[in-house]
């Protein structure tokens, strides 16, 4: 390895990004809560694990990061320098692997709603959107 220590730090920092419970999901289920709705989370038996479920009315939200799941925003067009030919790759198998889970759950009759990470900083926004998605039948 030519660079023990910088690949010590990259490991570092990839070990500490998280799967679940991220800040925008935080924002999102805190907001839908506020709403007086409630949900299940993670349920690992739905394509592509929802991040919130409401089995009642058969609605999941997935909470996307704009980087991981390459959002049209500034941030989501945002590729890394340094092994571009590893993350190209990678990210396009997020694309295509969200868009097969939401296909799937459309399959099985539930409705969908993608916030991206960008969007949960407009808090009004985002709870119109929310109560939009969460009363509609």
């Amino acid at each position: 390895m030519p660079f023990p220590d910088v690949l010590d730090q990259v490991r570092h920092r990839m070990a500490s990004i998280r799967k679940v419970d991220t800040k925008p999901e935080l924002v999102v289920r805190r907001r839908a809560h506020a709403l007086g709705f409630r949900f299940r989370l993670h349920r690992r038996d739905l394509p592509g694990t929802p991040d919130l479920v409401f089995p009642g009315r058969k609605k999941a939200i997935f909470v996307h990061g704009c980087f991981w799941h390459q959002h049209g925003c500034g941030r989501g067009q945002k590729l890394p320098s340094v092994r571009a030919e590893y993350w190209g790759p990678k990210l396009r198998r997020n694309v295509e692997r969200d868009a097969a889970a939401e296909a799937a759950l459309l399959l099985l009759g539930w409705q969908l709603l993608v916030v991206w990470e960008c969007e949960c900083q407009d808090s009004t926004g985002l709870s119109e959107r929310l109560r939009r998605f969460l009363v509609n039948t």
